[in-house]
């Protein structure tokens, strides 16, 4: 399958590892986290590459920039849930910085 425009931006790329990476950890979580803070943290993770993907196949510069700021505040959303869970210990600090 050829790889569109988006899935050739780092930043997407990056955003793919850490949904990943976001979703490998809350699979080890107790069916109570994985309830509240997993859930939260699952969904803000992968909406920064959801965000970037729809915002490129608008074909306007200016919703492209409004879909890339909507990222933004996803991937700012997904640092407060990083940051909670490691103050939860349900994280380590090198985890939490991934």
């Amino acid at each position: 399958m050829e790889k569109t425009n988006f899935e050739n931006l780092e930043i997407y790329q990056l955003s793919e590892k850490l949904a990943d990476a976001v979703w490998d950890i809350a699979l080890c979580w107790n069916s109570l986290v994985q309830d509240t803070v997993g859930r939260q943290i699952i969904r803000s993770a992968d909406s920064i590459g959801a965000n970037i993907a729809e915002g490129s196949g608008r074909g306007r510069d200016k919703d492209y920039s409004r879909f890339l700021k909507i990222a933004r505040g996803s991937l700012y959303e997904t640092r407060h849930w990083l940051r909670r869970a490691f103050k939860r210990k349900l994280l380590t600090e090198l985890k939490t910085n991934y």
